[in-house]
């Protein structure tokens, strides 16, 4: 520790010291001051040293104690300004600093003062400003420059210089300074933000271009600020930065999104980005031609409830926050689409969640392809496998039926041919040879029948046309007066509309009209006279005609599987030939249609035909 006792040669040496220096140590006393600080404050030596600082200055200087303390507890440089007590112009500067020991701990305060003006303050404050102010600017890539219209001269700090890629020794003038500005809009433009600002005493700020000395283009923000004094301009000072890196990297951004945006607007998909709350934040051409939008910003903002039918912009919505709860995508799902106007589109959605910095769902980025065609043609596929699948089945039926037919006819053939050939007796001859013949009218009949069916399902190409209902009954009953007549059979068709008219093959739909009227007689019931009932309607794109009568009526819990089948009968009746129903099912499924029964055993038979509009 530094003893309060100093030897006469230290004391010597330190009383010569040039500048007014005192020594505390850890007690607060003084144990030594230089001359210059004795004469600097007025002091006597024998007064000063062992005296405490506190007492000293604690009047005139208390700041002086309080650093003194701080400076033990917690060593380090400090300094203060305080007043001169004897001149208002001037200011005392203290500096305060640890004294070490050999071993560097503290042991006491080295207190050194000096005269401080307010210029010299205000000069000291002015180079701590301008080191500040370079440190900033350096640090922002900010230089500085100013114009003093009284001198005319024109100062480039060292980062506007560096900027401009000019010599430390560069003297700019304002002429030269605009002439760095690249000819065109960014030198027009400066001189024209010049001229405002002097004029109107506006601010300015542009981004701008320069040509540096060495010739490269650099991005610069050039501000300034116009100061005036009794209306007259007496400087105009500014800031220059460097954006150049920004600039390219926000054009290289705007290149990669429109780069982005053609890609997007150039994919057969629709192509959409969602917020948090499904609003459209960015689409592609797809969608706007999709949705109708000339410009994408008549969609951005807007969400599916706006664009699409409630119940379908729901689901959307419902599949939206799926993907952003769970943050799994949606891939390749079936989605189906109801616009506004009731259109309707099918689609193969994905949904992925769009993530930001920190993982978290900001919405979701949607693609959508339109298979709506795809889809037609698929269901048109379904429909045409059914159709091939029916019609299989129908040949095969066929094959069958024929097989079995001709089968029967040939084995009848064959017995009877060998009876006639092993036949001695004339007269048994005579019967034989006419049971042949009855058994090739038979079988010429059936050929018949036969080749009506194939002729049916063979002609794909019938054109159908628009038949008059009431007109084709009215030949059909022409047709059949005499056999109606005869059975005392009433057709009752006087509710029809004169103009009702159903899209047909008239042969057929006269064919099968015909066949119901005489199978509705044929079968009538013992006990009353035949009536048949015919009435017409339309549902949509569907024509039904229905033909009721009141005859014996059909089992249909033993006969409704086998009732349109070929050569199937179901009451004894000696013209009974189970043809008829067969071929009307296939005339009206030639048409597209379909055909159903309703019956019920001694009441009679309702047979409703469904025809459509469009297959």
């Amino acid at each position: 520790m530094l003893k309060t006792v100093v030897s006469k040669n230290q004391t010597y040496l330190f009383r010569q010291l040039p500048n007014p220096i005192a020594v505390v140590n850890a007690n607060g006393e003084v144990v030594l001051v230089s001359d210059q600080w004795l004469d600097f404050f007025d002091m006597v030596w024998d007064n000063t040293i062992g005296a405490s600082i506190n007492a000293i200055f604690s009047n005139i200087h208390p700041e002086v104690t309080s650093y003194v303390s701080k400076c033990m507890d917690h060593p380090g440089n400090y300094s203060f300004t305080s007043q001169n007590p004897h001149s208002k112009d001037t200011l005392i500067k203290f500096l305060v600093k640890p004294w070490y020991d050999t071993n560097e701990n503290p042991t006491g305060t080295i207190i050194e003062a000096r005269y401080q003006t307010r210029q010299i303050q205000m000069e000291e404050k002015l180079e701590s400003f301008d080191a500040l102010l370079h440190g900033l600017s350096t640090i922002t890539n900010v230089g500085i420059w100013e114009y003093n219209f009284q001198n005319q001269k024109l100062y480039w700090s060292k980062m506007t210089k560096k900027i401009h890629e000019v010599g430390a020794d560069f003297e700019p003038e304002i002429e030269t300074a605009i002439g760095f500005y690249k000819q065109g809009y960014s030198q027009n433009t400066i001189a024209m933000l010049v001229h405002n600002a002097l004029e109107n005493k506006t601010p300015f700020k542009e981004c701008l271009q320069i040509i540096t000395q060495k010739g490269k283009e650099r991005w610069v923000i050039a501000a300034g600020q116009p100061y005036f004094k009794n209306g007259e301009a007496i400087r105009l000072v500014g800031t220059i930065q460097d954006v150049t890196d920004e600039i390219e990297t926000e054009n290289k951004i705007k290149d990669s999104a429109q780069l982005l945006q053609t890609l997007m607007d150039n994919l057969p998909l629709n192509i959409y980005v969602k917020d948090k709350d499904s609003r459209k934040i960015l689409v592609n051409k797809s969608e706007c031609d999709y949705l109708g939008a000339a410009d994408p910003e008549e969609l951005i903002g807007h969400s599916d409830f706006d664009l699409y039918d409630k119940h379908i912009a729901q689901i959307s919505r419902d599949e939206d926050v799926e993907v952003m709860k769970t943050l799994t995508p949606m891939l390749g799902r079936e989605t189906v689409n109801i616009r506004k106007d009731g259109s309707t589109t099918t689609f193969l959605t994905s949904k992925i969640p769009l993530l930001n910095t920190y993982g978290e769902a900001n919405g979701i980025i949607g693609i959508s392809m339109d298979i709506t065609e795809m889809k037609n043609k698929e269901n048109e596929l379904h429909d045409l496998i059914n159709v091939t699948a029916i019609q299989n089945k129908k040949l095969i039926n066929f094959a069958h039926i024929v097989s079995h037919n001709l089968r029967s006819h040939t084995s009848n053939f064959t017995m009877l041919l060998k009876f006639l050939v092993e036949e001695k007796d004339e007269n048994e001859k005579s019967r034989i040879i006419k049971m042949l013949t009855e058994a090739s009218n038979n079988l010429t009949d059936t050929l018949d029948d036969l080749n009506q069916v194939v002729e049916i399902n063979a002609n794909v190409n019938i054109e159908k046309e628009e038949v008059n209902i009431k007109q084709l009954i009215d030949r059909v009953a022409t047709n059949l007066w005499a056999f109606l007549r005869k059975n005392k059979a009433v057709l009752d068709y006087e509710t029809l509309n004169d103009k009702a008219s159903v899209n047909a093959v008239p042969a057929y739909l006269d064919s099968i009209l015909m066949n119901l009227f005489t199978n509705a007689v044929k079968y009538k019931h013992p006990d009353r006279d035949p009536k048949i009932q015919i009435t017409f309607s339309k549902n949509k794109n569907v024509s039904m005609i229905s033909v009721k009568d009141n005859g014996l009526g059909i089992d249909l819990d033993k006969h409704e599987n086998k009732l349109f089948g070929m050569y199937k009968t179901f009451h004894h009746h000696k013209d009974a030939r189970g043809i008829g129903l067969y071929i009307s099912k296939n005339q009206i499924e030639a048409m597209g249609g379909k055909i159903f029964v309703e019956s019920k055993v001694g009441h009679g038979s309702t047979f409703n035909i469904h025809l459509y509009e469009r297959e």
